[in-house]
């Protein structure tokens, strides 16, 4: 025999029974209201991000500037990043303290092991010499269509398993188009001012016809740079400004600096690349 239950007053049992009913009565709307939404998105331009440098190592921040700008394009609401991809630079490069590239690619890997779109791509890296940026940036974006135009294929030129790696899984499924965008820190835009530093068809090329996505910090003023320039003025509907309001100024110079002297890095880079970092020996690592 099982007690009867004694309410204190009916009127709660009637009550609940309403506020249930209204809620399973909610349910299908909330339900189509969520697909509206998704639909909505996936009718969103697609883009994807790429960054190129040195990542000698790479830092959090390297990666955090992907996730800053895709929170942004998605609060915003006007597009869709379906993937990130990470080009270090070719060796020739002549950087000074530039760690190998097979370790740099390494290092990038393990970086970004937790990350489900961000990616390594190491096309420029396997190049006979280091490559322009406006070069890099139109390599990925070719592949990218022709890998779209084709139903899945890659570039006629490349080997399909070689790149594979780098493609975004947002790929995969929609013959919708994607458009390749430069992510960068304000030093980047900021070098486009150094003479001699970038050639200026480059500098129109990546603005016009890809885009910069820019993450800037706090207190900084980049849209006087931008007017201070009459090529980054003509395209600057194409160049997207990110106020990082979180700064983190742990560098890969930093980085080096304090593994240089023997003082730890824990924290301030991934436990896998520190990992790498010591049994490779790299930057004068000291025991």
């Amino acid at each position: 025999m099982f007690a009867k239950i004694s309410w204190p007053n009916n009127n709660i049992t009637s009550e609940c029974f309403r506020l249930w009913i209204g809620i399973s009565k909610t349910r299908p709307k909330l339900k189509k209201m969520s697909a509206l939404i998704e639909e909505t998105k996936s009718m969103l331009p697609r883009i994807a991000l790429i960054a190129c440098g040195c990542f000698s190592p790479p830092t959090p921040m390297h990666l955090r500037m992907f996730e800053i700008a895709k929170d942004h394009f998605e609060m915003q609401g006007t597009h869709r990043v379906v993937g990130g991809i990470i080009s270090p630079t070719h060796d020739s490069y002549g950087k000074k303290d530039l760690a190998s590239a097979l370790d740099r690619c390494a290092m990038v890997k393990l970086a970004t092991q937790s990350s489900n779109w961000i990616r390594l791509s190491d096309w420029e890296v396997h190049q006979t010499k280091w490559m322009r940026t406006q070069a890099v940036l139109q390599h990925h974006q070719n592949y990218i269509n022709n890998h779209i135009n084709s139903g899945g294929a890659g570039g006629n030129d490349e080997v399909d398993t070689h790149l594979a790696g780098w493609l975004p899984r947002g790929l995969i499924g929609s013959r919708d188009p994607v458009h390749l965008k430069l992510l960068c820190g304000a030093d980047l835009l900021e070098s486009f001012a150094v003479p001699g530093l970038w050639a200026e068809a480059d500098i129109e090329d990546i603005v016009a016809n890809h885009g910069l996505v820019v993450i800037t910090r706090a207190g900084s003023n980049p849209g006087k740079f931008i007017f201070d320039s009459d090529i980054l003025t003509k395209y600057q509907n194409n160049i997207t400004l990110i106020t990082n309001w979180v700064p983190n100024e742990v560098s890969s110079t930093l980085i080096r600096r304090l593994l240089g002297r023997g003082q730890s890095v824990k924290y301030l880079i991934d436990d896998l690349v520190l990992e790498y970092i010591k049994r490779q020996r790299l930057f004068n690592v000291k025991s």
